[in-house]
């Protein structure tokens, strides 16, 4: 059960601070206007609280192993939001960083 909720959690902390990003990028860089940057920034905001709730107690390995989880998710994201179509290379990183993940993660520990 512990590896489920921690990867519900990884999960839900990408969509909050990828979500976030996104959000602040509309409203800056797309010129949607400041709703959708402050909507970010509480986005950004609550992705900092959920990490928090991981399992595991040690601040380090958690962002450590969610950099791996972000560059999937980000890929994801672009992938859903805005039509961006991963080549091979991205699809193949992303792993290697999802495997990055499991290791830090969830490798047997004495």
């Amino acid at each position: 059960m512990t590896v489920a909720r921690s990867v519900i959690l990884f999960i839900a902390a990408a969509l909050f601070e990828i979500g976030g990003a996104w959000l602040v990028w509309q409203g800056v860089r797309e010129h949607r206007g400041w709703i959708w940057a402050g909507a970010g920034i509480i986005a950004l905001g609550v992705y900092g609280f959920v990490a928090t709730l991981q399992p595991d107690a040690n601040f380090g390995r958690i962002l450590a192993a969610y950099g791996g989880v972000f560059v999937a998710g980000s890929l994801a994201w672009g992938m859903v939001a805005d039509g961006f179509r991963p080549d091979r290379w991205d699809v193949i990183g992303a792993l290697v960083c999802l495997a990055g993940v499991a290791v830090i993660m969830y490798a047997p520990r004495a």
